[in-house]
């Protein structure tokens, strides 16, 4: 069992922060207005997100240098502080939704206000940097949240019994009327180019090195699997108790409220404890994504026992936190902001993953490009969501 506990973390790590409330709202909302219909959009984009993944890892083993320093070194210091600030601030304009997630679960089970919880666990989170082995905390806390979501996940899918039959057929590609911007949204929040980006980070953290390739591209599949079944199991919990009911589903938390009178109320604190693993998690894992790379972007370091990065990664709690007490949601302007920001920062992270990859290979474009096909679909796959969302949002 130590062995095995001592090859997961990075994998694990990553499925963590992605899947927060906002991966659980998208695929609560797929579930309840269109069933089991779109399960496999969740198996395509597991499938893209594996890839660049392993890929990110792979560049982290093979070089001493940090992704934000070999951008520096062969691109510029522009770059990388273009990347840099960008995931901080994308990953910022999500934190105050984590934070209302994380606040809103314990609210809901014990019937208060959600501003006390928001404060407690960003205080939580925020206390947790102060020890000096931070990386293994984190490590511990989010392979404990990850298994708290999935028994709570699965136990809610038990109880709902779910039609077999119906979920054989979401295995079949089809795009149902009105689901085509929700989709949209289910391949980003399962596809998160941020998260692969910083799986690099993680892996030089371990102290994991080009020795340790093959373990490391087996977590990382691992890891990224747990995180599709976990969205496969919120939609399908969604299409088999709110699908057809005619229940509005504004948030995954509604689904918790939703779960008590039909399959009463053992099922909605099961529901309620996996939806707070998912946001204090997300919380966690997104505020260190953010403040890592800011720090790195500017030269102050990646390791997370560095005081910069940790004042980093606080602001970014803070900034959660604060937006989440004001306002009482994700403001719909900050949503917007965070969709700008991404379209122009995801392709460019996926560029430089796949130019930084190809330079320690040192292949050709054409040799590159036939030994690595899904990477560079995962790629063309960010560009027409850009393209799509830049019409969205000008026209």
């Amino acid at each position: 069992m130590k062995k095995l506990l001592e090859s997961i973390g990075p994998g694990i790590i990553t499925a963590a922060l992605v899947f927060g409330p906002g991966s659980l709202t998208v695929n609560t909302k797929l579930g309840s207005n269109f069933g089991y219909a779109l399960i496999w959009v969740i198996v395509i984009s597991i499938f893209l997100m594996i890839s660049f993944t392993r890929l990110s890892a792979r560049i982290g083993l093979r070089e001493q240098a940090s992704l934000m320093e070999m951008i520096r070194r062969r691109y510029g210091q522009i770059w990388a502080v273009i990347i840099g600030i960008g995931i901080f601030l994308i990953t910022s304009s999500f934190q105050a939704g984590n934070s209302i997630g994380a606040g809103i679960a314990f609210a809901e089970l014990f019937a208060m206000s959600a501003t006390p919880w928001i404060i407690f666990f960003s205080l939580g989170a925020i206390s947790l940097l102060f020890f000096k082995s931070f990386y293994r905390i984190l490590e511990k806390i989010m392979i404990g949240l990850v298994i708290i979501m999935l028994v709570s996940f699965f136990l809610t899918l038990l109880l709902s019994g779910p039609s077999l039959k119906a979920l054989f057929s979401g295995f079949i590609p089809s795009i149902p009327s009105g689901s085509e911007l929700l989709t949209i949204a289910l391949v980003a929040s399962s596809f998160s180019i941020v998260g692969a980006f910083y799986q690099a980070y993680l892996v030089q953290e371990k102290g994991w090195t080009v020795n340790d390739e093959r373990r490391a591209s087996i977590e990382s599949r691992n890891g990224i699997i747990i995180l599709g079944l976990l969205s496969a199991m919120v939609m399908m919990c969604a299409a088999s108790v709110l699908h057809g009911n005619e229940i509005d589903v504004k948030s995954a938390s509604d689904l918790g409220l939703a779960l008590e009178p039909l399959l009463g109320k053992s099922t909605t604190i099961v529901f309620m404890i996996g939806f707070f693993a998912a946001s204090f998690s997300s919380l966690i894992g997104n505020a260190t994504i953010g403040g890592t790379i800011l720090a790195d972007a500017f030269g102050m370091g990646r390791r997370l026992r560095s005081w910069p990065v940790r004042s980093m990664i606080i602001l970014v709690i803070v900034m959660g936190s604060t937006i989440a007490i004001l306002f009482g949601r994700l403001p719909l302007e900050l949503i917007v902001f965070a969709q700008a920001i991404t379209i122009v920062i995801a392709p460019a992270a996926a560029t430089f993953l796949l130019l930084l990859d190809k330079f320690g290979r040192e292949k050709t474009v054409n040799e590159y490009v036939r030994s690595n096909p899904i990477p560079i679909l995962g790629l063309l796959v960010l560009l027409s969501l850009a393209v799509y969302n830049v019409n969205k949002l000008l026209l």
